[in-house]
């Protein structure tokens, strides 16, 4: 029997990643009235949410529909849901997923007067060349490096664009987000999750050399954050609900490759044995050496908690559900 603790909250993209962690860490504070939204065809994600406890599973086809009839009962939406894929290169699955479709779902929020949070992405910031700062008059000048980015950014500037908006909204550009729920995301996953099984099948882990001059072989630098503090944000700004706007979220920290190898391996208590190889040819020119969230503006706005260090969240994912063989949070 599911309990109904709070108004109804709509996740989307419930059936992956970071979504599915949410909705975990909302049934740890007791909101079980979820209406959980994906295209739940793929049986190798349904451990991502069986376990977890909500009002109904939606397809993501039926959802524009369900907030026309239920909006008097919608209390907030996470759209959560994109496809995220960054090395497909048909411009048009983007369009449709990330741009169109969220476009509905914010015009909808906005007619409805329902708050908000969408997920943006750190891949808008392309090469770094405008820095990590989440402000709203640089947007318009990015250059992402694929059609990912490009779809993310895109949606963003028609977001700031708008003369009517949903009372409060929230877009998270999410910086490298790892930890549990990513088991399914293949090529896709952590560096953390590869790694891992990486070392646990040969004994030793392979890292992309270097081909900048200004950072050594495993020196290229990341923002990994842990999955259990973007769910601990996207609630904050659910219950508080302070300031609109487009907010970066990552660690706050860059941290090195060979960092996260090192305390993956002393985690997995393995003797450290890492190797280089070439980065690939077709993604050397789009690939990224170094990002870094400035996270001032969410702190302004009032956020407070710390967020896991690389050596916290790698201890809890890899001894807490890697090493245990356990999927999920």
């Amino acid at each position: 029997m599911w309990k109904h603790y709070k108004r109804m909250i709509i996740v989307t993209g419930a059936a992956g990643f970071i979504a599915s962690a949410l909705v975990a860490k909302l049934n740890e504070l007791r909101y079980f009235d979820l209406v959980l939204v994906d295209d739940f065809s793929r049986e190798d994600r349904k451990v991502n949410y069986q376990s977890k406890q909500f009002r109904q599973l939606l397809d993501r086809n039926l959802l524009l529909d369900f907030i026309e009839k239920n909006e008097n009962q919608i209390d907030f939406i996470f759209h959560l849901g994109a496809r995220t894929d960054t090395t497909e290169f048909n411009a048009a699955i983007f369009e449709q997923w990330n741009v169109g479709y969220s476009k509905k779902v914010w015009e909808l929020c906005t007619q409805y007067a329902i708050p908000l949070v969408y997920a943006s992405s750190a891949a808008t910031y392309g090469n770094g060349e405008f820095g990590y700062e989440d402000r709203h008059d640089i947007i318009p000048s990015l250059q992402p490096l694929n059609p990912y980015g490009e779809s993310k950014n895109e949606f963003d500037k028609w977001v700031l664009q708008q003369n009517t908006t949903p009372f409060f909204w929230a877009g998270l550009k999410f910086f490298n987000v790892y930890g549990p729920n990513e088991y399914h995301k293949g090529r896709m996953a952590s560096v953390i999750w590869h790694a891992f099984n990486q070392i646990q099948n040969t004994g030793e882990m392979k890292l992309f050399r270097s081909h900048h001059p200004q950072f050594p072989d495993g020196g290229q630098m990341r923002d990994f954050v842990y999955v259990k503090d973007v769910a601990s944000v996207c609630i904050w700004l659910m219950e508080k609900r302070k300031q609109s706007g487009i907010f970066n979220l990552g660690s706050g920290k860059a941290r090195t490759f060979l960092d996260l190898v090192k305390n993956t391996f002393r985690n997995m208590q393995i003797p450290e044995k890492i190797s280089f190889i070439d980065t690939p040819e077709d993604i050397r020119d789009k690939y990224q050496y170094f990002t870094e969230a400035n996270m001032s503006k969410l702190i302004n706005a009032g956020y407070i908690e710390p967020f896991h260090t690389l050596e916290e969240g790698v201890e809890d994912y890899v001894g807490q559900y890697l090493n245990m063989n356990k999927k999920i949070y």
